[in-house]
């Protein structure tokens, strides 16, 4: 019994930080040879703003391995309830897995309490199940965002499940060079034109320089009508 928990307890620590995945070291364990460094982590610029009558999700396109853009049309936006969204940054299937689950949990919850679910509420479900898999977590930081009775809200949630409000926010491998963008033209009760232009404005500086960002803007717009879908194949 003594070789497994030793081997759940080296993992536990190097996915305790999200980057540590790449470089991790080489584990022998009942004679397999396991390379955590082998799974190449994709990149990806992913934003969300709030705004002064909803909030806005935005993420580039482009999928890569290592140094292969293995597509230039990868989705990482995401409806998972009627005025609720989610934008990722990761594995493009556990991104897929992920927001499918969380969305059908949400649908269910509605029809049960026959009331709309609460950004809180979904974004709370999300790092619930981030959790529950902290072992062997699902590889995508992911932002929640949408509007309820008591306005817009956005979350920021990590691969463990930590669930942080925020007013702005930037995940991925060109979250820095989008984040700083986003502190410098941010202001309160920004308006919806004002903050697609904001998001689209950060996304492009990340893609001119992060090699795993770019390829066009996928976008949703969150209102308390609803939510709209932008597609844009360059950034303008």
């Amino acid at each position: 019994m003594g070789e497994p928990r030793v081997f759940i307890n080296r993992v536990c620590d190097w996915v305790s930080d999200y980057q540590a995945l790449i470089s991790a070291p080489v584990t022998v364990f009942k004679n397999r040879v396991f390379s955590l460094s082998e799974y190449y982590l994709p990149g990806a610029t992913t934003v969300g703003i709030v705004c002064k009558d909803g909030v806005i999700l935005a993420a580039e396109r482009r999928v890569t391995y290592g140094y292969f853009v293995m597509s230039k049309s990868g989705k990482k936006v995401f409806k998972i309830a009627e005025k609720i969204g989610a934008a990722c940054a990761g594995i493009i299937a556990d991104m897929q897995i992920l927001t499918r689950e969380v969305g059908a949990y949400l649908n269910l919850y509605s029809y049960e309490r026959e009331q709309s679910v609460t950004v809180r509420t979904a974004a709370k479900l999300m790092g619930s199940m981030l959790f529950e898999r902290r072992y062997f977590p699902y590889l995508a930081q992911t932002i929640v965002g949408g509007v309820d009775e008591t306005g817009p809200k956005l979350y920021v949630l990590d691969p463990l499940g930590s669930v942080i409000e925020d007013k702005f926010t930037a995940v991925g491998s060109g979250s820095e060079i989008a984040m700083g963008l986003l502190e410098t033209d941010f202001k309160d009760g920004i308006s919806i034109e004002d903050a697609k232009g904001l998001a689209r404005k950060a996304v492009k500086a990340a893609s001119a320089r992060d090699i795993g960002s770019g390829e066009g803007l996928d976008m949703l717009i969150i209102t308390n009508t609803g939510i709209r879908e932008e597609h844009e194949q360059t950034l303008k």
